[in-house]
């Protein structure tokens, strides 16, 4: 189960960036992007709920704070580890704070220019604390079974 969940969890950032990127172009030419941040929404919080479950029940997040002898304090020595246990879910936990926030504020208002800037941010932070497959240590495959 756990493996098919990490599976799931990958073909969402797909799903989440695409729609991350049609809601920013259509802000841009000024379109009623309403329905694509909709989408955006359900599908960047069906992503933060599965990896939240993995966090806490997989082997990179809090499993391995418990099980590494010296805690924290080792894990933050080690690049990899840092990266799942601390560095990806803290930087995906705020991509979906910009996200929502971007979406209540188009919802709200209307305007483009300040949820742009809320959306743009967290492209910024999906495109840097995603494991793509050349980042050496932490990176995933692009596609799932891979």
């Amino acid at each position: 189960m756990y493996t098919g969940l990490v599976h799931l969890h990958n073909l969402l950032r797909w799903v989440v960036l695409i729609a991350l990127l049609i809601v920013i172009i259509k802000l841009v030419l000024k379109q009623d992007a309403l329905k694509a941040s909709k989408v955006l929404l359900i599908s960047a919080h069906t992503t933060l709920l599965l990896g939240l479950y993995q966090y806490f029940f997989g082997a990179v997040g809090f499993q391995l704070i418990k099980s590494t002898v010296g805690g924290m304090k080792v894990v933050m020595k080690d690049a990899a580890s840092r990266f799942w246990a601390v560095e990806h879910a803290f930087s995906m936990i705020l991509v979906i704070a910009f996200i929502t926030i971007g979406h209540i504020k188009y919802k709200k208002t209307g305007k483009s220019n300040p949820t742009l800037v809320f959306l743009v941010l967290a492209l910024v932070l999906i495109l840097l604390m995603t494991p793509w497959p050349f980042k050496a240590g932490v990176g995933r495959p692009w596609y799932p079974g891979a």
